[in-house]
């Protein structure tokens, strides 16, 4: 069985689809798996999925889903006996088979990837991080309804996401790709508009390619973003660049 949750919400036992339908139910399912193989007592699970307000009749309901996830589980179990939802100590505890959640595996191969960069090891470790980021199939829990808790799980995920491709570009840039790059930069200025670091390493890749001009334009569009947004100028980095390129001409 896999769990998917770098998207939608998604369970396959192998064969097809068995994703649980109820929103409650597919919130318990996020929650425990975010949890990493620890228990989440019962009355955290009560106020995340209740806001807060939990009705008399919460428990009883909590019990029922899982019951249902837990029946999901057992009829998909393999020779190991997991995955496995328990009763323990107050809460429940989710055991999964190693590999099946996509962000432990997403996490995994980011760190294999900085190990790789730290070695001098360019080239793989852009090709361990493309394949990572290809786990991704749109924002994490997409169609799940959080509460605090998933709201920070979900937060740490898309943080992990973006230092993912952090770590990508660097590793094409010490491989020399940089002229490859523009484009993708360009794109990812847009969707992260006030990450000054994509600017940077715009500006840096189309002052390499001999496109001065186009480089500082990036900063004086980055100076309206902030000043528009934030009211703030660029910081001394991105004026340091800019600096050198104008000095270049």
């Amino acid at each position: 069985m896999r769990f998917q949750v770098l998207g939608t919400l998604e369970v396959h036992d192998g064969l097809r689809r068995v994703t649980p339908n109820a929103a409650k139910q597919r919130s318990v399912l996020a929650l425990l798996l975010s949890a990493a193989g620890e228990v989440i007592p019962t009355d955290v699970l009560t106020e995340e999925l209740w806001e807060g307000r939990p009705p008399p009749s919460a428990r009883t309901t909590l019990q029922t889903y899982v019951y249902q996830l837990r029946k999901q589980f057992t009829r998909a179990a393999g020779p190991s006996g997991l995955p496995s939802l328990v009763t323990k100590h107050g809460g429940y505890l989710l055991d999964i088979p190693e590999g099946s959640l996509d962000a432990v595996e997403f996490e995994r191969q980011v760190g294999a990837a900085r190990e790789l960069l730290r070695a001098g090891d360019a080239e793989r470790a852009a090709a361990t991080l493309c394949g990572a980021l290809a786990l991704w199939h749109g924002p994490a829990l997409a169609d799940v309804v959080t509460g605090p808790r998933l709201a920070i799980y979900r937060t740490r995920l898309e943080e992990l996401r973006v230092h993912a491709i952090k770590l990508k570009i660097e590793a094409r840039m010490r491989s020399g790709q940089h002229q490859e790059l523009i484009g993708e930069l360009k794109e990812l200025t847009t969707v992260y508009e006030l990450d000054e670091w994509f600017h940077l390493k715009l500006m840096e890749t189309l002052s390499r390619a001999g496109r001065r001009h186009e480089a500082l334009e990036v900063y004086q569009r980055l100076r309206r973003i902030l000043h528009r947004e934030l009211g703030l100028e660029p910081s001394g980095e991105m004026r340091e660049l800019q600096r050198v390129v104008l000095a270049a001409g």
